[in-house]
């Protein structure tokens, strides 16, 4: 929602006015400079939306106000009013709305193509957001990064490396659209005081690593691929259990963490479904756009969102720090979810990164049953996992 600067206003005043904290409106606002503001400058107010509403006969900006909880000054601030006693009977008055339900669907799967357009739905109503193309898929399907707070402390979290754990994309989704609604509206989230988060922490999101698997298992194959993808697919049109990316490498076994060990072992030998390492390790540009993130970045810890078990792993071959284990036994305390320190598998990406960076990283298992999980199990994995999502940013 967009106000514009009178003689006066300042940032603070701004918050006051529509109770949302100040670094937010800041951090909204970042162009403009909030020491010298200048009358008809355009200003974000994040969290909020207009809506219009008709005057009636008998109205008064008082009883407006009374009736939709707003101050008056809010409402005269939108329709640049100048008089509170000048309301036409009739004519559409625009007032100011808080966003409290999320704006992040959960009731059907999506793909790429309605996830990027419910990231840029959030940029709109959360412009202190940041949101960047950190790389394309195979099928040239942006791989979206999106970035919330301004803390010393760097936390990364992303979703849907494997193609039919779809679900886990929501997940995240809802949990980062339930944090920003938490913020703007100064709310605490399961008893934690989010805008403190915000100060201290930056999280990262990259809530869809293999949007053309992800594709391709709710949508069927592309034209241009479907000879290919059949033939990978063993001749079935049936894509459900699909984990891979669109060319038959399953990204999450392409790290150089012993891949070739994983290599050597693993059944399929060319392009499949699943577990195919691929001819080296980084070949996709899926996990070659993940492993350029990671260095980039000086991440702290890292939580990569999988389906199967209620259950995370969280040690790599003894490069794990003490820090691990203190994690581990709180995300075991807030989920209900079984800590593991090792299992027989390389080459993953959570694997990758603790012996790489020697900081914590974990492998979250989200939800019981066959892959992939339906919609009504969402809800039961969304309680579950808000818990490891706060811990991940208050320890």
């Amino acid at each position: 929602m967009e106000v514009r600067v009178r003689e006066g206003d300042s940032f603070s005043y701004y918050g006051r006015l529509f109770m949302v904290p100040l670094e937010l409106i800041t951090d909204s606002n970042e162009k403009v400079n909030p020491t010298s503001l200048k009358s008809g400058t355009k200003i974000v107010i994040p969290g909020y939306v207009s809506v219009p509403y008709t005057i009636k006969e008998d109205d008064t900006l008082w009883k407006i106000g009374n009736e939709n909880n707003l101050q008056i000054d809010a409402v005269m601030i939108l329709n640049q009013m100048k008089d509170p006693n000048r309301l036409i009977p009739g004519e559409i008055l625009y007032l100011p709305e808080r966003i409290a339900k999320q704006n992040v669907s959960s009731k059907l799967p999506f793909g790429s193509g309605i996830l990027v357009k419910q990231i840029k739905t959030l940029k709109k109503f959360y412009p202190f957001i940041n949101v960047e193309t950190i790389g394309t898929s195979v099928l040239g399907n942006p791989i979206q990064e999106i970035r919330i707070g301004k803390g010393l402390k760097k936390v990364h979290m992303n979703a849907s490396f494997h193609a039919n754990e779809w679900i886990t994309t929501m997940v995240l989704m809802t949990l980062m659209n339930q944090y920003l609604i938490s913020l703007t509206n100064r709310t605490a989230y399961r008893g934690i005081n989010t805008i403190n988060l915000y100060n201290e922490t930056e999280l990262s999101i990259v809530p869809m690593v293999n949007p053309d698997g992800v594709d391709l298992v709710l949508n069927g194959p592309p034209t241009s691929r479907r000879d290919e993808v059949v033939n990978i697919n063993e001749g079935s049109n049936e894509f459900v259990h699909w984990k891979a990316n669109i060319r038959g490498v399953d990204l999450n076994n392409q790290f150089p963490a012993n891949w070739e060990i994983e290599q050597e072992r693993k059944e399929p030998k060319s392009p499949a479904p699943r577990d195919y390492p691929g001819k080296s390790s980084l070949s996709e540009p899926e996990a070659i756009t993940m492993a350029d993130l990671m260095k980039k970045n000086n991440y702290d810890r890292i939580l990569a969102f999988h389906t199967q078990g209620e259950e995370f792993y969280w040690g790599y071959e003894g490069f794990e720090p003490p820090e691990s284990e203190v994690l581990a036994k709180e995300f075991e305390r807030v989920s209900g979810y079984k800590a593991i320190r090792n299992v027989d598998s390389h080459a993953g990406f959570k694997d990758w990164y603790i012996q790489e960076f020697k900081r914590p990283g974990f492998t979250l298992e989200l939800g019981r049953g066959i892959n992939p999980l339906p919609l009504s199990h969402f809800n039961d994995i969304l309680q579950k996992v808000e818990g490891i999502f706060l811990a991940a940013l208050y320890l």
